[in-house]
C-alpha cells in the first residue's frame, strides 16, 4: 500500500520456516499461478484482516479500500477475468476455469522432480513422496 507520499517501493522481509512449511506453500503458490511473494503478500494481508480492530462488517478495512487489490494479488484478477469472460459459474465451473492446464502443469513438474531425482513415485508409501535426505 502507497505510504503518505505515494511511494510503493518494495523491500525484502525474510522468515525462516521449516523446509516442510516452504514445501506446502510452494505448492500451494503453484496451485494457485502465484508466485512464492505473491501468495505469502497475499496470505499475511489475509491474515491480518481477522486482527484488524478498524474492519467493518463486511470484512473491509474502514481506512481504505486499496489493500484489497494488494490482499487478492493475481487470483482475483484471474477470477475477474473469467467471470468477464464467461458470466455467472457455479463453483464447481469457477474451480474448472482457475484450475485449466493445472494437471499439465503438474504432470510436467512431477516429471521434472523425478528426472532430477528429487520426488518418486512409490506404491508402498501411497504415491509421490520426496526422496530420503532431500528438503
Amino acid at each position: 500500500m502507497p505510504d503518505q507520499d505515494g511511494e510503493t517501493s518494495r523491500t525484502v522481509v525474510k522468515t525462516h520456516v521449516p523446509a516442510y512449511q516452504k514445501r506446502i506453500w510452494v505448492d500451494h503458490a503453484d496451485e494457485l499461478g502465484m508466485s512464492q511473494s505473491e501468495f505469502l503478500r497475499t496470505m499475511v494481508q489475509a491474515g491480518r484482516r481477522g486482527f484488524d480492530p478498524g474492519r467493518t462488517v463486511e470484512g473491509r478495512s474502514s481506512e481504505s479500500t486499496s489493500e484489497t487489490g494488494e490482499m487478492t494479488g493475481e487470483l482475483a484478477t484471474r477470477i475477474e477475468a473469467v467471470l468477464a469472460d464467461s458470466g455467472p459459474l457455479s463453483w464447481d465451473e469457477l474451480v474448472t476455469a482457475l484450475t485449466d492446464g493445472l494437471e499439465d502443469r503438474l504432470e510436467d513438474t512431477l516429471q521434472t522432480l523425478q528426472e532430477e531425482d528429487r520426488v518418486r513415485y512409490s506404491g508402498r508409501d501411497g504415491g509421490y513422496t520426496l526422496n530420503e535426505g532431500r528438503s
